[in-house]
């Protein structure tokens, strides 16, 4: 009778450790960049780390602090010491800013996204962004793919899911349900982020019903560096602070638990779109008599027909595209974040001659009397559109531009993410003058905003949150409004009088374009609340479009200075609002992967 309860009870130990205990090293927020404290830190953290039992190392973003080739490699072949398998996720500061345009990341660890099993846990991760702009945090729609499929190949009986990502299981992503929707269907025992450098449990927004935990940041100020130690057993996931030097502190953990499928975000879109793409859209679009052209996330440029919504044709470029299609002369030309310049034949998609670069093409070109005017990193460009040869090339700028520039009056007008505004001759290529706000932070500048140019002055928005109007013949600084909190959206009137910013807080403001000093002439409430999407605004027939970060596009009449129509197309950033110069129709892209005419 005494043997028989042995082996129940044996039996019982048995089942309840059927699951392992599994110890998880997280960093997050490294923020190294050659150097400075934390790469100091890092070194030593990696260096501790190699002397503790641990199954896998996890890397959950923001390794850097501009994502660029230079910074991720030293970071790199700082974490290539550590002796465990270690999984490597982008983090906003990768995603946002990046001269290779997110490529190098790519380059370096094979990929951004991961899955890998540990006793009976599935590990899996994916990046998000705001992609090279400013922007919510936001999911790849192939990535919502890949893990739908990676997690229905790898979840047999027994299996359990913990899931990694740089952003918080919540509305800092813009498709945060989509996201929900997929971890829901599996196992998810925890989801683990950073982002907001702190720790902080928490269940997953509006439905779910996930645990979460946002982890420290490798510095935690005053000499605190660190990072999580995660151990997982049958029962429990349970959270470590390890600041370095010391024995690690229980910080949180909760009971093992499976995601509720009780709940649901609705479906609000009021208006169908002409195209929906299986990968992410992070393009402005092209326009010829016939066809609207546009690139996705997974590197594909495309053409579909204007009418009907058809693909005409599809080119792989290696590499995200970030940038608009040029329709000029007879080529569409197809600046590529593979460090190329395509030219392509419109009516089939063939690819007529390809000019490799030295740097990756994220900035939006514009074709103007058969000459393309496009940036680059560290240069700028003038290309003849007849002979596809280069006319010049100005290679003193120190980071990448974005924006399309102004052409205008025998000059180019435009920003880089170097803190200054350029003014070329468009002749010669020769520098007149370059303008810049007074701060040295590259972030600040005007990188990504479209200048609103007249015959006398240039008015800009930047992150610093100022309007600024600049003397066109000198360069030099008539005035800086601070009223409104505004950043990188800006327009102009059809008429040329008046000057549109889109704010922080929702509001569109008009500024009167004919007079020197600053003039507010009106400010409407467009209802959007908090803002940033880089969106210019454009005026077409009379009515002001200006898109936001959450997939609305709102229509206001000057005349009233009402808001005459909300168009509530998605959930994601809108790209741009792009005119039709042949038909004059307005439309918008999504990065969801969306493609929307808004007038009719």
């Amino acid at each position: 009778m005494k043997i028989k309860s042995l082996l129940v009870s044996l039996a019982l130990l048995l089942a309840v450790f059927s699951v392992s205990a599994t110890r998880i090293i997280v960093f997050a927020d490294l923020h190294a960049l050659p150097g400075n404290d934390c790469e100091k830190n890092l070194r030593i953290a990696v260096d501790e780390v190699n002397k503790l039992d641990a199954d896998l190392v996890i890397i959950n973003g923001d390794l850097t602090n501009e994502g660029s080739d230079t910074e991720l490699s030293n970071v790199k072949s700082i974490l290539d010491k550590i002796n465990k398998p270690t999984y490597v996720l982008p983090g906003n500061h990768e995603t946002t800013w990046s001269q290779s345009a997110t490529k190098t990341t790519f380059d370096l660890w094979g990929n951004d996204r991961f899955v890998t099993e540990v006793d009976n846990y599935v590990i899996v991760g994916i990046a998000c962004g705001p992609y090279m702009k400013m922007g919510d945090g936001h999911i790849k729609q192939e990535d919502l793919h890949w893990l739908d499929k990676t997690l229905a190949a790898h979840c047999s009986e027994g299996k359990r899911v913990i899931s990694f990502n740089h952003y918080p299981l919540m509305k800092d992503l813009d498709n945060y349900d989509d996201y929900i929707r997929v971890l829901r269907k599996y196992p998810v025992i925890a989801h683990v982020n950073g982002h907001y450098h702190k720790y902080h449990k928490y269940v997953s927004e509006n439905f779910g019903n996930i645990n979460c935990m946002m982890v420290r940041s490798l510095d935690m100020k005053k000499g605190n560096y660190g990072y999580t130690i995660m151990d997982i057993d049958a029962d429990s996931v349970k959270f470590h602070n390890k600041q370095l030097g010391k024995e690690p502190v229980y910080v949180d953990g909760f009971a093992v638990s499976y995601p509720s499928i009780d709940g649901d975000v609705e479906s609000f879109a009021n208006q169908q779109p002409l195209y929906t793409d299986s990968a992410s859209i992070f393009t402005r679009l092209g326009f010829d008599k016939k066809n609207i052209y546009f690139g996705n996330s997974l590197g594909y440029a495309k053409a579909i027909n204007k009418k009907s919504g058809k693909e005409l044709w599809s080119i792989a470029t290696g590499a995200s595209l970030f940038a608009r299609p040029v329709v000029a002369g007879k080529y569409v030309v197809i600046p590529s974040a593979a460090k190329e310049l395509l030219w392509v034949n419109p009516k089939n998609g063939e690819i007529v001659q390809r000019d490799a670069s030295e740097g990756a093409y994220v900035a939006d070109g514009v074709c103007v009397d058969n000459a393309l005017y496009i940036g680059g990193y560290n240069k700028f460009e003038k290309w003849d559109v007849k002979s596809r040869k280069l006319v010049w090339r100005y290679d003193s700028l120190n980071n990448y531009c974005q924006a399309a520039p102004v052409v205008d009056n025998g000059e180019v007008i435009f920003g880089a993410w170097d803190t200054y505004l350029y003014c070329l001759d468009a002749k010669t290529g020769q520098l007149k003058w370059k303008w810049n706000n007074g701060s040295s932070r590259n972030q600040l500048g005007p990188g990504n905003v479209v200048p609103v140019v007249t015959r006398d002055r240039i008015y800009i928005v930047a992150p610093d949150r100022y309007m600024t109007a600049i003397d066109r013949q000198t360069g030099k600084t008539i005035w800086r409004n601070k009223d409104h909190k505004y950043r990188e959206s800006l327009g102009r009137s059809e008429d040329g009088t008046r000057v549109y910013a889109k704010t922080m807080d929702g509001e569109l403001v008009a500024v009167d374009a004919t007079v020197a000093e600053f003039n507010k002439l009106w400010v409407v409430d467009m209802k959007l609340g908090y803002e940033h999407a880089p969106c210019i605004v454009a005026e077409k027939d009379g009515i002001v479009y200006a898109g936001s970060r959450r997939g609305l596009v709102v229509a206001v009449d000057p005349k009233t200075q009402q808001v005459i129509k909300t168009f509530t197309i998605g959930k994601s950033e809108t790209n741009g609002i792009d005119l039709d110069p042949t038909t004059g129709n307005v439309y918008t892209s999504l990065i969801e992967g969306t493609i929307f005419k808004l007038n009719e």
